[in-house]
């Protein structure tokens, strides 16, 4: 009697080359990512040791984290830093040598890794994707088995053999039922998980997102509850493809067509978990008790509904997560007690591949209309598509209206790794995934949420529940 099965044990055993029960299984790989990071260490590596990429038509190379997202029609050339420069242009002299397709600075599809693979159709239900990135859990909102690699030895590994040793996790299904309220978002959703499990709750697990209120989501939701997964400690995140995912994908410039459709369709509709299947973990959340989130620490753990206050560290039962906590009111400037609402902000971005496909800036655009930022805003589409769709519906016009800037596709403020950053002390409304201290820059406070509610901050000036707008 067949065992019923997770989409993600169906997916993964259909990538097992070698088993192992008590260590790593060998994997295919169906495709693999790279952008420009530190991956020119396992290019090096490939070039001394005389080897040639196993599948060069199966890669993808994308120019994203260290692109600048204003001045670019000179790039890389224009680029100040010498270090940053040379890793830009060494992306693109090792995809020519390799014979990788390169996304670089001046591609008209140009953008960011995990925004351009689904708006293309490169990324697909059922296929096993290597990235050397901790977000490429985002993948797996179209039902794809995204697993996130290293820079040098495992990419090295993956580009020479098409193929990835991998310890199987465990399966973890958090389900969200029920309609969200006016204004709460898939960030909103994915705050709230992080908030009740923590930043360590998912550790070795994949996670299957599920329940009535996923499947209502857009592929864009689906991927922003995804792309967080790693927040909450898993390198996995998945959720089934269903007709959404079809239809998203339908007509896509590299997804299948004609009678590769229908064969791919078939394929795709086998793939979502068993009624019986059994997950070694299981969690279950109300929707309707999912409120605008804002994150208030220095960990996506640290968020609350935008009514709530700073939290006292001498109410939070144990030594450990009271001195973090402690420590990370210290690092934000916060004093316990505060109202959320009402924080003072200096600056606001809007951007990240969490949140900066079509659907973010629709949202966030239309909180913006007929109004004016009163911090200094930035919006910085997810890619070159993403830019020209918004600029074709005038949201750049609304947004310029307002006094945001609108700029080139880039990862941007989300690491601060291109130029663009805080000064020491600014708070930040961001639509990014992560809050850490320097994230942004040096001493940089950031507050993460949705683009509804970056918005709101920016028009206001503090952190606003944009319900109220």
């Amino acid at each position: 009697m067949t065992t019923p099965l997770t989409l993600f044990d169906r997916v993964w055993a259909r990538h097992v080359i070698v088993p192992h029960p008590q260590g790593e299984d060998l994997l295919y790989v169906d495709k693999n990512l790279v952008h420009e990071g530190g991956t020119f260490l396992a290019f090096d590596q490939m070039r001394a040791e005389g080897h040639k990429v196993r599948k060069p038509r199966q890669a993808l190379a994308v120019t994203d984290h260290y692109l600048p997202s204003t001045n670019r029609a000179t790039a890389p050339a224009s680029i100040a830093h010498p270090e940053i420069r040379r890793v830009v242009e060494a992306l693109d002299t090792n995809a020519r040598e390799f014979g990788i397709e390169h996304y670089g600075v001046h591609h008209p599809r140009q953008g960011i890794i995990h925004v351009i693979g689904p708006e293309l159709g490169w990324t697909q239900p059922g296929l096993l994707i290597a990235c050397c990135d901790s977000h490429t859990a985002t993948h797996g909102a179209l039902g794809a088995l995204p697993i996130p690699i290293g820079q040098s030895n495992q990419l090295r590994h993956v580009l020479a053999t098409q193929t990835l040793w991998q310890k199987k996790p465990n399966t973890f299904r958090i389900s969200i039922n029920g309609a969200l309220g006016a204004h709460v978002s898939a960030k909103d959703v994915i705050l709230a998980i992080i908030a009740h499990i923590g930043i360590g709750g998912a550790v070795g697990h994949a996670v299957e997102y599920a329940g009535s209120t996923i499947r209502a989501m857009s592929i864009e939701g689906r991927m922003t509850s995804c792309n967080m997964s790693i927040e909450a400690g898993a390198r996995i995140g998945m959720s089934a493809p269903d007709d959404t995912t079809c239809r998203y994908l339908h007509g896509r410039p590299l997804a299948p067509s004609g009678a590769d459709w229908d064969q791919a369709l078939a394929y795709w509709r086998t793939l979502p978990s068993h009624p019986d299947a059994r997950f070694n973990r299981e969690l279950s959340l109300d929707a309707s008790d999912v409120a605008p989130m804002v994150s208030w620490g220095t960990s996506p753990e640290d968020s609350s509904p935008i009514t709530g206050r700073v939290p006292d560290p001498a109410s939070i039962t144990g030594s450990e997560k009271r001195s973090r906590v402690a420590r990370a009111l210290d690092y934000m400037k916060l004093t316990p007690g505060t109202p959320l609402a009402g924080i003072r902000i200096d600056r606001v971005f809007i951007g990240s591949c969490t949140n900066a496909r079509i659907e973010d800036l629709r949202t966030a655009a239309a909180v913006v209309k007929g109004r004016k930022a009163v911090v200094p805003a930035m919006v910085v589409p997810g890619s070159s598509t993403v830019k020209r769709a918004a600029e074709a519906e005038g949201l750049d016009k609304i947004f310029l209206a307002a006094g945001f800037e609108w700029l080139d596709a880039s990862c941007s403020m989300c690491g601060g790794s291109n130029g663009d950053s805080l000064a020491p002390g600014q708070r930040s409304a961001s639509t990014t995934n992560r809050n850490f201290e320097g994230r942004q820059g040096l001493g940089a406070l950031t507050h993460i949420m949705s683009p509804a509610m970056a918005a709101a901050a920016a028009v206001t000036g503090w952190l606003t529940d944009v319900r109220t707008l």
